[in-house]
C-alpha cells in the first residue's frame, strides 16, 4: 500500500520556488485533506497505486447542442439488472478496445461510521486487499487460531494497560510479537494485486468517502469471469483480521502524515468541525487518532456484516463485453450472496445555520484563508447553478478568484474553492481557501475574497462569461466519460446519489439553462454573514 508520499517542507525558499511548490502543494491539500474522496471529482484514501486503464476517446457533442444525442447513444448500449439479492448491475457496451473496467460501489463512508468508530469504514477498505480464507493464505487453517489469538492477546493488554499491570502488559506484549510474527508466516502478500496483474489487469485501487467505498480495476475482456471470481470471492470470504494491527500501524501514519504533521490538514480538520455542528460531515473520513487506535477486528467484522450487503451493493461493468454473459456469471458468483436488509442511515440532520462561525489556529505554516457556505446536497434543483458559481469563481486561470486576488492584486499564491465538500450526497458546503502571498494577511485576503463573492449578488454574470463557464463545466465532465472508468465512477455515483444514472445527462441540460438572474437568486440567498463559516491557519511566531 502506498500511503506515504507527500511533499516536504522546505525552508527558504525563493519566491519563485514557492510559487511553484504551492501549486504542487494545492494539489496535495485537495486530494489529503480537503476531501478525503468525493469521486468523479476527487480520488482519495487510495489503496494501491497502478497504471491508469486504457482511455477510449468519445466525441464531445458541441456546447451548444443538447446532450439528448449522447444520452440516447448510452441508453442504447447500457444494460441494466438486479439479482434476486437485491445486487444491482449497471453495464455498458463500448467495444472500441478490448478492455472492460469494473467498479464495486458500497453504499456506505464515513458518515455511517457509529460515534467512537471513525476510520472503520476505511480500515475495511484497507483489509479488503488482504485476500480472503483461500487468496492471500498458505494455510488458513493453521492462520485462523493465531488471528483469533491475537484479537485475544490485544483485548487483554488493553485490560491490563487500564488496571496499570505493567508486568502483565509486557509478558502480553511479547506473546503478542510472538503469535503475531507466527501469523505473518503464513500470509501470501499482495496475492490478490498478483493475480489481477499476472491476468493483465490495471489499476488495481480503491478509496474511500464520507458517503461511498469504491473498489475498482480493469482487465482484458477475456478476464471476465477472472474478476467475477476474484470479487466476488473478496466479499463473499474476506479475512478481515488478517495483518490488523500492521494495517493499523499504517493507518495512523498516515492520519500522522495528512494531519498531526500537517498544519492545513489540521486546519480543515477544525474548520468541518466548526462548520457542522451535528451531521457526520463534521467527522475526517480517516478517522480520530484514539478511534482508530481502539479499534478491533470485530468493530471492522460488525461494520462489515452491516453494510456490505448485497442490497447496498452496485457494480459498474463499463468496456467490450457481453450484457448477458455479464448477467449470467453475475447470477453465478454474486447470486452466491446471501440476501439481507439494506441498512436504513437515520443521520442527524445539520440545523440551519444562524451566525458566522470561525476558528483559527497558530501554526508554523504560510497563512492559509478558508471560508464556508451551506448549500444543498446534490439532488436538489439548485445543484446546477451552484456548480457553475464554483466554476465562475474557481475554475482555473481564467476565474475570478484567480484572476483577482492571484494576478492583478497579487495577494495570494492560490485561490480555488470546491463546490460540494466534504461530499454532496447531503446538504455540504461551498468552500473557498486561499494561501497568502509573502507580505500579506488572511485579514487582506479576507476583504478580497468576499469582494468577489459579493459581485455574484449584484452584478449580473456577461454572457460572454456565462457561456465560457458552462462550456468549461460541460466538457470537464465529458471528459470524465473519456475513459471506461470514468463512466463507470459517474454512471454509480448518479445512480446511487440522486436514484437515477440519467440524471448526469440531465445535470449537463440543467448547467445549460443556467441564467445570470439564477446566479444572482442563489448568490443572494447563500453568501450571507449568517451562513458563513471562516477558517484563518496563522503563522505562528517562533
Amino acid at each position: 500500500m502506498n500511503h506515504r508520499s507527500s511533499p516536504r517542507a522546505v525552508l527558504n525558499w525563493s519566491n519563485q520556488a514557492f510559487v511553484k511548490l504551492s501549486r504542487l502543494f494545492i494539489t496535495f491539500l485537495i486530494i489529503t485533506s480537503l476531501v478525503w474522496g468525493t469521486l468523479p471529482k476527487v480520488v482519495l484514501a487510495q489503496t494501491q497505486t497502478a497504471p491508469a486503464p486504457t482511455r477510449t476517446v468519445q466525441p464531445t457533442p458541441p456546447a451548444e447542442s443538447s446532450i439528448q444525442p449522447y444520452l440516447d447513444r448510452v441508453v442504447k448500449q447500457l444494460t441494466q439488472f438486479r439479482l434476486d439479492n437485491g445486487m444491482k448491475f449497471i453495464v455498458l457496451e463500448r467495444h472500441q478496445a478490448p478492455v472492460v473496467s469494473f467498479l464495486t460501489y458500497a453504499d456506505v463512508g464515513g458518515v455511517d461510521e457509529p460515534d467512537g468508530k471513525t476510520g472503520v469504514a476505511h480500515f475495511l477498505e484497507h483489509l479488503a486487499f488482504k485476500g480472503t480464507t483461500r487468496i492471500g493464505t498458505k494455510d488458513y487453517k493453521a492462520e485462523k487460531p493465531l488471528l483469533e489469538r491475537l484479537e485475544q492477546l490485544d483485548n487483554q493488554i488493553r485490560t491490563a494497560k487500564a488496571d496499570n499491570k505493567k508486568d502483565e502488559v509486557a509478558r502480553l506484549e511479547a506473546e503478542f510479537k510472538q503469535v503475531e510474527a507466527q501469523a505473518a508466516k503464513l500470509v501470501k502478500q499482495n496475492e490478490l494485486g498478483q493475480i489481477v496483474e499476472q491476468a493483465g489487469g490495471v489499476g488495481l485501487n480503491a478509496n474511500t468517502s464520507t458517503e461511498a467505498t469504491r473498489y475498482f480495476y480493469s482487465f482484458p475482456s477475456n478476464k471476465l469471469e477472472l474478476w467475477m471470481s476474484l470479487e466476488s470471492e473478496r466479499f463473499l470470504e474476506p479475512v478481515l483480521s488478517r495483518e490488523f494491527y500492521k494495517e493499523k500501524d499504517v493507518i495512523l501514519e498516515e492520519r500522522r502524515l495528512r494531519v498531526e504533521n500537517s498544519p492545513i490538514g489540521q486546519m480543515v480538520e477544525k474548520f468541518s468541525d466548526t462548520a457542522y455542528q451535528v451531521h457526520p460531515y463534521r467527522r475526517p473520513v480517516i478517522g480520530y487518532d484514539q478511534d482508530i487506535r481502539n479499534l478491533t477486528p470485530a468493530d471492522v467484522q460488525k461494520f462489515y456484516d452491516a453494510y456490505y450487503v448485497p442490497s447496498n451493493i452496485a457494480i459498474a461493468v463499463v468496456g467490450d463485453v457481453n450484457p448477458n454473459e455479464v448477467k449470467r456469471l453475475a447470477q453465478i458468483y454474486f447470486g452466491r450472496f446471501a440476501a439481507k436488509t439494506k441498512p436504513q442511515s437515520k443521520l442527524p440532520v445539520e440545523p440551519k445555520q444562524t451566525q458566522t462561525r470561525e476558528v483559527s489556529l497558530e501554526l508554523p505554516s504560510q497563512p492559509w484563508y478558508l471560508e464556508g457556505y451551506h448549500r444543498p446536497a446534490i439532488s436538489h434543483p439548485d445543484n446546477a447553478i451552484y456548480e457553475i458559481i464554483g466554476s465562475l469563481l474557481s475554475d482555473g486561470r481564467t476565474s475570478r478568484l484567480y484572476k483577482s486576488l492571484v494576478e492583478k492584486q497579487r495577494l495570494a499564491l492560490t485561490a480555488q474553492g470546491y463546490s460540494g465538500f466534504p461530499g454532496d450526497k447531503y446538504p455540504n458546503l461551498m468552500l473557498f481557501y486561499t494561501l497568502t502571498a509573502p507580505g500579506h494577511t488572511v485579514d487582506e485576503l479576507a476583504t478580497a475574497l468576499r469582494q468577489e463573492i459579493d459581485s455574484l449578488k449584484t452584478q449580473p454574470v456577461t454572457d460572454v462569461e456565462l457561456q465560457r463557464v458552462k462550456t468549461q463545466a460541460r466538457a470537464g465532465l465529458l471528459r470524465s466519460l473519456d475513459s471506461n472508468m470514468g463512466m463507470a465512477q459517474l454512471l454509480l455515483a448518479y445512480e446511487v446519489k440522486t436514484g437515477s444514472w440519467q440524471n448526469l445527462f440531465k445535470q449537463l441540460d440543467q448547467i445549460a439553462a443556467v441564467t445570470p438572474a439564477d446566479i444572482q437568486r442563489v448568490a443572494k440567498a447563500t453568501f450571507t454573514p449568517e451562513n458563513r463559516t471562516i477558517g484563518k491557519l496563522l503563522s505562528k511566531q517562533g
